[in-house]
């Protein structure tokens, strides 16, 4: 390690949202190793600072080493900062805008009247600011208010490196915290887990001990079970039984007492639920999640025992008059009435949907069984009787589907609730209880890809008397959020249901739909030969593999459908890790699809480049921008200097571009690869999908199920013969502790008094 010293002269690069920063220092004297004896005075010092101006003292420590592109730099890795001393240094520092209402010409009358006293004179005798020329009393408050945070800023972060944190780490703490951040860190230095983006559990007990908090410490054993349960809620579960989670616990070194103790304390702080009914059978609920479980088992309960439609059923007699016509594209432009060239399966659905009789129908079945013409006889039937509906599902690119099957309006479940702010922990909507949804019913197609929060906030929007209809195929992934509600509803014997089972002989035709079939039934897929929708090619070698995906994607496969590589050939990976996984194959597709031009601009974001024209993913649900996890756009414009990507969603409601600034970079992907579980409700023109082998609890046949179904035209599989038999024989479908089927089961055994004294106790616990 080495230590420099010195005056900032510039600040060259700054990212406001990383606080990566890019500073020249004028070198005074070096100490420790000396590194710079006979070198330039000016050196380039890269690293996270919360706040720098020119102007400032700066002590560094970090090491020297040679960047490719901008040579010689000097690494950052701990730092402590003074205001300036000399005249020179003040007007330079006041003159940069580190201090707000200041600009060149004020900090110039400033020093001009105080000198090297300026600085202590605006912090200890500001009432002096106004023999100032051009400062009042308002911007005499506002001068020392400033200089006041910039010393809390400088004292914060001395205070948090004094405990051996990073300076990133640091600046990233106060940045959340602000003044308070001594303070608050002092109070419960575990609270960083929850509350700072970045700051996992583990760095959190490694600042707690550098701060001497003991290892035995209840502050410890809380946080520990808080983050167990996110990471288990990030996994897809609603609770964890109590027993794993105190197994879980005891790797982080949480004994039992201590463990059973913490549970006691977030319990009656109300932050987690303890149920222990039967007895011997105690589950832990982050309290959120128990209040979303136990509405939405209640409100569907409700849904199941209401009968809401007077008029009789339309699939006797057929429609009265004109059949409805549809102005969709494709398919949807034929007539549809309820009662036309329907399976049974399918008249039952329809009639389920229009009859007198529950306010909840759940439709499920694979491809091929006919889930989008029954979901058109659904509407036709339904404005036939004059029924106000809307039509929703969780994804842009699913609600254009679904419009586009149906002719008629589909909006995402965010859009129709109006969303209203807040964050992907706690969104918030307009639409609720008091103020319902101006529907009679609410068809949501997709229905597997919703989580529990959001059933509940669909479920709190529906009108007294409503109906909702839910289709999708229970055989896909369960939702990336947590909970199983689609299979749960499935699970529970009272619970309206038809499943679509009969595939039709035009869908027989497709090996696509052959073969997710047979996978569903542990049967190994057929290939076809030259002119078939469904190929298996075999590669065992990693790198032969990559270079035959990279050749089907950007020049077989185009040629074979009269395609676009870029718009119709999605590649799935089951693993983000790996010479076949998302990250390897997103970069060789990228060059072979998208190559930088010579002088072409792009922008660096972590390991991704993103450049005009690259395919791009959202990763994380953004609700200010209305775009969501898992929606697909294309790079429109990059800004390499200001670090700013726009990106049109072909899929979004909205057609206008959405802007990232450099701080939301790391809400996108590229997506020329993707996972499994990120294609869900999604469709291309064609697959191609490695099956090597990977994590055994990923190798089943459900998730080739749902890779092999997300294709319309062509599914291309290359890799091993014997890892696609592992992927078919293991039946094993994701497990998810919930209880929502259960309980669902128990209000309708208990009747309406159950079920009004489990929402009872179901916001008394979630308070």
């Amino acid at each position: 390690m080495a230590i420099l010293q010195g005056d900032v002269r510039r600040i060259s690069y700054r990212d406001e949202a990383t606080l990566y920063t890019v500073a020249k220092l004028e070198v005074d004297m070096p100490s420790g190793e000396r590194p710079l004896f006979g070198q330039p005075r000016e050196v380039t010092v890269v690293g996270h600072f919360a706040s720098l101006a020119p102007g400032e003292w700066l002590e560094v420590e970090g090491e020297w080493y040679v960047h490719p592109e901008f040579g010689r730099q000097f690494r950052v890795t701990r730092y402590r900062k003074a205001p300036p001393v000399t005249a020179r240094g003040i007007e330079r520092y006041l003159a940069s805008g580190a201090v707000e209402g200041i600009g060149p010409k004020l900090a110039k009358r400033l020093v001009d009247k105080f000198g090297e006293r300026t600085l202590e004179i605006i912090e200890k005798e500001p009432h002096r600011l106004l023999e100032v020329e051009g400062i009042g009393l308002r911007k005499k408050k506002a001068i020392a208010k400033a200089v006041r945070a910039e010393r809390e800023s400088r004292d914060a972060l001395l205070f948090l490196q004094s405990y051996g944190i990073p300076q990133g780490t640091a600046a990233r703490i106060y940045r959340r915290y602000g003044p308070e951040t001594i303070a608050r860190v002092r109070e419960n230095p575990y609270r960083l887990a929850a509350e700072v983006f970045g700051i996992g559990f583990r760095t959190a007990d490694a600042i707690a001990r550098e701060m001497g908090v003991p290892a035995d410490s209840p502050l410890r054993a809380q946080a520990a079970l808080l983050h167990l349960l996110a990471q288990a809620a990030a996994e897809g579960h609603v609770f964890l039984p109590k027993q794993l989670l105190l197994s879980r616990a005891a790797k982080l070194e949480i004994p039992h007492a201590a463990a059973e103790a913490a549970l006691a304390a977030l319990a009656r702080e109300k932050e987690i639920v303890l149920e222990d009914e039967p007895p011997g059978e105690a589950r832990v609920f982050p309290a959120f999640l128990h209040y979303a479980e136990v509405q939405a088992a209640q409100r569907f309960a409700r849904l199941c025992r209401q009968g809401d439609f007077a008029q009789p059923s339309l699939m006797d007699g057929g429609l009265p008059g004109e059949e409805p016509e549809f102005a969709g594209g494709g398919a949807a432009t034929a007539r549809v009435s309820p009662g036309g060239d329907l399976t049974e399966e399918q008249r039952r659905a329809v009639a389920k949907a229009s009859e007198p009789g529950p306010g909840l129908l759940v439709i499920t079945g694979g491809p091929g069984t006919g889930k989008t013409t029954t979901l058109r006889a659904i509407v036709a039937a339904l404005e036939a009787q004059g029924r106000a509906y809307l039509l929703a599902a969780p994804t842009g690119r699913a609600a254009k589907r679904l419009q586009e099957a149906t002719g008629r309006e589909a909006r995402t479940i965010h859009r129709l609730l109006e969303y209203a702010g807040g964050d992907e922990g706690a969104p918030r909507f307009q639409r609720n209880e008091r103020h319902p949804l101006d529907a009679e019913v609410v068809v949501v197609d997709e229905a597997s890809m919703i989580d529990l929060p959001l059933a509940a906030h669909l479920l709190r929007a529906l009108p007294e008397r409503a109906k909702l209809i839910l289709v999708g195929d229970a055989d896909q992934l369960p939702s990336v959020g947590p909970g199983n509600v689609l299979r749960d509803l499935l699970a529970c014997p009272g619970v309206p249901a038809v499943r679509l089972t009969r595939v039709f002989r035009q869908a027989e035709q497709s090996r696509i739909v052959l073969n997710a079939h047979r996978i569903q039934r542990g049967q190994k897929p057929l290939a076809g030969g030259e002119g078939s929708d469904f190929f298996f090619l075999p590669e065992e070698d990693p790198a032969r593999a990559q270079e035959l995906i990279r050749d089907l994607v950007a020049r077989r496969l185009p040629k074979y459908l009269s395609c676009d590589p870029l718009r119709d050939v999605q590649v799935l990976s089951a693993v983000r890790k790996g010479p076949l996984g998302v990250q390897s194959l997103n970069e060789i597709l990228q060059e072979a699809l998208n190559p930088l031009p010579q002088g072409g601009a792009e922008v660096r974001a972590g390991q991704e480049r993103f450049r005009p024209g690259d395919r791009v993913m959202q990763v994380k649900n953004n609700y200010d921008k209305m775009v969501f996890n898992g929606d697909i756009g294309v790079i429109t414009a990059v800004d390499p200097e200001e670090r700013v990507v726009e990106v049109r969603f072909p899929d979004r409601e909205d057609p206008a571009p959405v802007v990232y600034e450099s701080g939301e970079l790391q809400q996108l992907a590229l997506a020329y690869c993707t996972s499994v579980h990120k294609s869900q409700g999604s469709e291309y023109p064609a697959v191609v999908m490695p099956v090597v082998w990977v994590m055994p609890s990923l190798m089943n046949r459900n998730l080739l199920y749902t890779a092999v179904t997300r294709a319309k035209r062509l599914v291309v599989l290359v890799g091993r013969e014997d890892a696609l038999w592992a992927y078919v024989r293991n039946a094993w479908a994701e497990v998810r502790y919930t209880r929502l089927a259960q309980r669902l089961e128990e209000l309708l055994q208990a009747g309406a008094a159950g079920g009004s004294e489990a929402t009872k106790q179901g916001k008394e616990n979630g308070r």
